[in-house]
């Protein structure tokens, strides 16, 4: 089973405003850069989770993105499901037309994977992620790499 590049980016992308919550509103191009997601694609996805009430937007200068509601209640699930995305191990549709219109033999061995899949990633908050060594390291390496980066964009600029 694999999540399709839809689904992992929103997982990421949100997992990004988790971690740097606090700091203010996101911008996309920040988390963009950070996470190596095309700035059109974020767009594109954040539209669907701000409509599903996951994500608010801040206008004006300094604006950008922040969650709509507590990282400890919103799911990996959720943000799945916000940019519909729907987690299914069948290789067939989930009415069961896999063989000629009729299940084939192993459609409900897969499908009960994909429910086991949705019941342990609605068990998973933003929070639990943030709190993860693993996570917290890999975006310290993140923020690391993408200030030096604006450092060399802006030593650059003046030279």
């Amino acid at each position: 089973m694999r999540l399709t590049t839809k689904g992992r980016y929103a997982v990421t992308a949100m997992l990004d405003l988790a971690l740097h919550e606090g700091r203010g509103p996101i911008s996309l191009a920040d988390i963009s850069a950070r996470q190596k997601i095309s700035l059109s694609y974020l767009e594109q996805l954040f539209a669907k989770l701000r409509r599903n009430s996951l994500v608010k937007s801040v206008r004006g200068p300094g604006g950008g993105y922040q969650l709509s509601r507590a990282k400890e209640s919103i799911f990996v699930v959720e943000v799945i499901d916000a940019v519909n995305e729907s987690v299914d191990a069948t290789g067939c549709n989930s009415a069961g037309d896999c063989l000629d219109g009729e299940a084939c033999l192993t459609h409900y061995l897969w499908c009960d994977l994909s429910e086991q899949i949705h019941s342990f990633l609605s068990k998973i908050s933003l929070a639990d992620l943030v709190a993860r060594k693993d996570v917290q390291e890999v975006s310290q390496r993140q923020d690391r790499a993408h200030l030096n980066t604006i450092q060399m964009e802006s030593i650059e600029a003046v030279g």
